[in-house]
């Protein structure tokens, strides 16, 4: 009796190792054929969505250049970190019935190759003002730069400030910040840098599995329905998250390049949210959360230092993205600064 039921259970087991085997094999099966499937769709994806404008050679690798409009001045966009040229939807279309408008992406971004360069503050200005000169496109610009892009286009206006007519900061970074939030990151235990951003690793594995792709309606819930497909098949499909982390990287030196600035009586537009961001989403206490809002909007108002003619407009229904949540709002401050260029 005890041989019998000894012997039950031994095939009992070899079953169970059997059925686990099995399984494990289909899984890995299923692994496998996601990453052929993501393969096959990121092919095609390059026929399905090329670039909208230009492909410029700016010494070894090319950016990509969306020129519309006709007209001077020139509206140059200058998208923030881990942010693409189409972050701008129609504002870009509203303007141009006034002016040229340009729009671009930074190496490594979305449509454009990448560098085999440092991403220096320095390096990125420079690219542009080379893409917007191989292109014919001259000043006088009218900068309009988002987050990190409002230092770019900061250190755009010192370095060429003959060509600059006018610089509008969206809810830009002031280079002050870090240096009085370090602290309370690191009193959180959050690294200033990557807290609320998905790991690279994470993002990258997603998309090669195409579990992004299957998926987008879940991990990409917080786009709009209609730029989901944009993002899978045109921004994750580039470098952006290993350039953006590179850029972060040479912050400190942006922000020393612009410190103290100070840009004479350029026309300055300096437009801040005034909907709290809430830092609690990313597991930083209230209270911190609210210490980093009020040092958020009183370096707003010292930004309104760097030029004597300068203006702090507060975007009363907006979040960080000002451009999403009020862009008649961006057009009017734009326009604004076209009729004061012309008269």
């Amino acid at each position: 009796m005890n041989t019998t039921t000894g012997k039950a259970k031994r095939t009992s087991r070899k079953n169970w190792a059997k059925m686990l085997v099995t399984a494990l094999a289909v899984l890995v099966c299923i692994i496998g054929l996601g990453f052929v499937y993501e393969w096959v769709a990121s092919l095609q994806a390059k026929q399905n969505y090329p670039p909208p404008g230009k492909l410029v050679d700016v010494g070894g690798f090319r950016l990509h250049v969306k020129k519309i409009g006709i007209g001077s001045p020139t509206i140059v966009f200058e998208a923030g970190s881990r942010e693409s040229s189409h972050i701008w939807r129609d504002i870009p279309e509203q303007l141009a019935k006034d002016a040229t408008v340009v729009t671009y992406d930074r190496a490594g971004y979305s449509w454009s190759e990448q560098a085999d360069t440092e991403r220096t503050g320095n390096r990125i200005v420079q690219e542009l003002h080379t893409a917007l000169q191989q292109e014919g496109i001259r000043g006088p610009y009218i900068l309009v730069g988002h987050s990190q892009g409002g230092m770019y286009s900061r250190l755009f206006a010192q370095q060429y400030r003959d060509e600059v007519a006018g610089l509008v900061l969206l809810d830009a970074r002031p280079e002050q910040f870090s240096q009085a939030t370090d602290a309370i990151f690191e009193r959180e235990g959050l690294d200033p840098d990557k807290a609320g951003i998905p790991p690279t690793a994470l993002v990258k594995l997603l998309k090669a599995s195409g579990a992004m792709r299957l998926f987008q309606n879940s991990l990409l819930a917080q786009l709009p329905t209609e730029e989901r497909p944009l993002y899978v098949n045109v921004d994750a499909a580039s470098a952006y998250l290993e350039t953006a982390e590179e850029e972060d990287r040479h912050m400190t030196e942006v922000e020393e390049a612009i410190r103290d600035q100070q840009l004479g009586s350029l026309p300055v537009r300096i437009v801040t949210h005034a909907i709290p961001n809430d830092a609690t989403a990313f597991g930083m206490s209230a209270e911190s959360s609210r210490q980093l809002e009020d040092i958020w909007q009183d370096q707003q108002k010292g930004l309104l230092d760097i030029s004597t003619d300068s203006e702090l407009i507060i975007a009363q229904n907006s979040g960080h993205m000002i451009m999403h949540d009020e862009p008649d709002l961006v057009v009017e401050i734009v326009q604004g600064l076209l009729a004061q260029h012309r008269n």
